[in-house]
């Protein structure tokens, strides 16, 4: 599974949940995913099958996004149980070079 177990990928979320003061629950399916409810939302996270470009499937409200890494998985999940929260991006680069 990615390099990460259905256990460790559950306490990650259960962990977001509380970072963010959400109350909801997480518990792991018998198949490999991780199921995940919030504010009257219903997320399944999985493994994305074999040859595919992401490596984990978000799937609530019947519809299947991919994720290309667990950051992004957060962020459709945050997204989707708290449609409110206004996401900022973070651009990281070289400070200009200041003469002497």
């Amino acid at each position: 599974m990615s390099g990460l177990g259905t256990e460790t990928l559950r306490e990650l979320l259960e962990q977001s949940l509380a970072a963010w003061h959400l109350a909801g629950s997480v518990q792991s399916a018998g198949d490999g995913a991780v199921l995940l409810s919030c504010n009257a939302v219903g997320i399944r996270v999985e493994p994305a099958p074999q040859g595919s470009p992401f490596r984990w499937m978000v799937t609530a409200r019947g519809r299947t996004r991919g994720a290309i890494s667990l950051i992004a998985v957060l962020r459709q999940v945050r997204a989707t149980i708290e449609p409110g929260y206004e996401r900022h991006r973070v651009r990281v680069m070289p400070a200009p070079v200041l003469p002497p």
